[in-house]
């Protein structure tokens, strides 16, 4: 039942045909799971908690840092250095005193996630990496779930509904991961600030219709939003008849071991071209006295971000044109080659010494972890 407050809080959604008191209440009495509160996160837990979803778990391991604030409304310069669920649940209950959220600063794994879903009427995945992706479609999979989904990056969105019985889940889209090389994270390639403004919105959108049981939810359709061109285009997904998990006779019948997750999101062979355990790693503490010395510094960022900051002295080959321009590089040189945090340069490292060149090492933790532990005045991005 509503009280008065609550009635007079959501009377516009009381008054709509399609929502009305039975309605309302549906949303108070449901249970919502939301992983991440970050960009995606933000605009869709605002709108959950405003639109008075009764409960809302917000699963997320990581702290406010500056770099959040540019696109991840759900925090502000007071929370930095705060856990983002305990920032989210403050602002939240700003909004919307009615709703109980819950806030757990962890990461999702296979060890609490079966108990998650289970525990909750649906997801919704703002998540930014494919390791976690599948863990979270599988457990929806298995727990009979919908997963609420959603990416962005750069200036292009997508969001779907997975994992209802007649249409697909994740693996269906994606089978496989796609090359981490061919789609680098928000932190490597950007993000434009508005674009999860637009897809966590979108989120909130299609829980709230699957709540209230109205409208044609985005199940079976790919929504994809191109804040450039300013289109939105659906595409059809059709459910897999050979997925391994949600098809008539399925391959996975319980959540896989966490080693077969992880390795989706690792350096493997196939990304950097060689056997990771082959391309030497060193630490910015290490490096920081060869800085000017007989090693030279190679950087392959982007030429935005070397504009934004570079090591003095550094040689800059972006990782896009290093292999046409290997001859500008000495095979017989000491290199220490970075990136922003050490997966790109891993990669170069990985088609230089396929080119025989042997004297590479690579800075672990990019120039981010420089900034932080040698020269703070590296500005950090």
């Amino acid at each position: 039942m509503l009280n008065n407050q609550e009635i007079m809080r959501y009377g516009r959604h009381l008054i709509m045909p399609e929502v009305g008191v039975q309605g309302q209440e549906k949303l108070k009495a449901a249970k919502l799971l939301m992983i991440g509160a970050g960009g995606l996160g933000s605009p869709s837990g605002l709108y959950l908690a405003a639109s008075g979803v009764g409960e809302i778990t917000v699963l997320d391991p990581d702290t406010v840092d500056v770099s959040n604030l540019q696109r991840q409304i759900l925090h502000d310069s007071s929370s930095v250095g705060v856990p983002k669920v305990e920032s989210a649940k403050r602002r939240m209950n700003e909004v919307n005193p009615f709703v109980k959220i819950n806030a757990i600063q962890d990461s999702v794994t296979t060890e609490n996630v079966m108990e998650l879903v289970a525990s909750h009427d649906l997801v919704v995945d703002g998540t930014d990496n494919f390791e976690t992706r599948y863990i979270v479609n599988d457990a929806c999979v298995l727990n009979k779930k919908l997963n609420v989904y959603g990416s962005i990056f750069r200036f292009d969105g997508q969001s779907t509904i997975f994992c209802d019985p007649d249409g697909p889940c994740y693996r269906c889209l994606y089978p496989e991961p796609p090359d981490p090389g061919l789609v680098p994270s928000c932190a490597e390639g950007g993000v434009l600030g508005i674009l999860p403004g637009i897809v966590g919105t979108i989120q909130a959108t299609e829980a709230i219709k699957l709540i209230i049981g109205q409208g044609n939810p985005l199940v079976g359709r790919l929504l994809i939003y191109d804040a450039l061109a300013m289109t939105f285009r659906t595409l059809k997904v059709r459910k897999d008849p050979d997925c391994p998990i949600c098809s008539a006779n399925p391959k996975i019948t319980s959540l896989l071991p966490a080693s077969e997750y992880r390795h989706l999101c690792g350096i493997s062979e196939a990304e950097v071209g060689v056997d990771p355990a082959q391309i030497e790693q060193i630490s910015v503490k290490n490096a920081a006295p060869l800085l000017g010395g007989e090693a030279k510094f190679l950087d392959v960022r982007s030429p935005e971000e070397w504009e934004i900051t570079h090591l003095p002295g550094a040689i800059h080959i972006p990782l896009d044109d290093l292999l046409a321009r290997a001859n500008e590089l000495d095979s017989a040189q000491d290199y220490v080659v970075y990136c922003h945090h050490g997966m790109r340069s891993a990669k170069a490292i990985g088609g230089l010494q396929k080119l025989g060149f042997k004297k590479l090492k690579n800075l672990a933790g990019g120039i981010d972890a420089w900034s932080q532990n040698v020269d703070e005045s590296v500005p950090r991005y």
